[in-house]
């Protein structure tokens, strides 16, 4: 996994022991435990996580690292029909949107109505 900087970035000049945290315990001993647990897997249930809290601006920023770690769009659509059943119907929806933006999949139907 490449190193996290985003937490220095975005605050390291404002919150700059929270940002070291984020950036080098969250991310620098937390996630690079690929012994115990690999980046796909630890992707998957951070997004789970994240969904079941409605907290979409953070899904989609972790949706965008799970495609980096090798979570592909079916695992994210079956993940989101998964937790529907658990976290909310709407929150599914909500997540969706989002991996069609992260994915690049189009929101239109495949299917044809028949009479």
């Amino acid at each position: 996994m490449q190193k996290q900087t985003a937490g220095r970035k975005q605050l390291g000049d404002l919150a700059p022991k929270f940002a070291q945290l984020n950036d080098d315990v969250l991310f620098g001993e937390v996630w690079s435990r690929e012994q115990q647990m690999c980046v796909h897997d630890r992707s998957l249930i951070t997004c789970a996580a994240l969904m079941a809290q409605g907290l979409f601006p953070q899904l989609e920023s972790h949706m965008h690292l799970a495609q980096q770690n090798g979570v592909t769009q079916t695992e994210m659509v079956e993940l989101v029909t998964h937790l529907a059943f658990y976290c909310g119907w709407p929150k599914a929806w909500s997540a969706f949107d989002l991996v069609k933006k992260v994915f690049g999949t189009s929101a239109t139907s495949t299917t044809k109505n028949q009479d």
